[in-house]
């Protein structure tokens, strides 16, 4: 399957700008292929208890159950100044779950899987092994 990147970057920008990030002034938007050819995005929402704080990638998992489901295949995230963002660990995590190791992720040092910024991931996989 081929990855349009710039058209990942236009629907992550897109979505970034509808982000609710009153309390930090940073917005995030993120978007992904999936592996029937959508492409899927979400925003951070902000909470006045920050710890509520749903990230952009949240949203966009959501988005990925609510329409069907299915793998995802590639991934980006950016900020205000459309600059490509790094998922944190939680988030990175919740990406393995619905993408696995081989999941490409755009960053600044140009596209990686997931197992370089994820290394040794506990996933369904590993859940399946061990309960066999």
């Amino acid at each position: 399957m081929e990855i349009d990147w710039k058209q990942l970057q236009i629907e992550a920008v897109s979505a970034m700008k509808s982000a609710y990030a009153p309390y930090s002034k940073f917005p995030v938007g993120a978007a992904a292929l999936v592996s029937d050819g959508r492409i899927i995005s979400g925003c951070n929402v902000e909470n006045a208890s920050y710890g509520l704080t749903l990230c952009a990638e949240c949203g966009l998992v959501s988005s990925l159950i609510a329409t069907g489901g299915g793998r995802l295949v590639a991934f980006l995230c950016v900020d205000l100044a459309e600059n490509f963002l790094m998922p944190c660990g939680r988030c990175r995590q919740l990406l393995h779950e619905h993408g696995g190791a081989t999941l490409q992720l755009m960053t600044d040092s140009g596209i990686k899987p997931l197992s370089e910024l994820l290394p040794w991931a506990f996933g369904p996989d590993e859940l399946a092994n061990r309960l066999g």
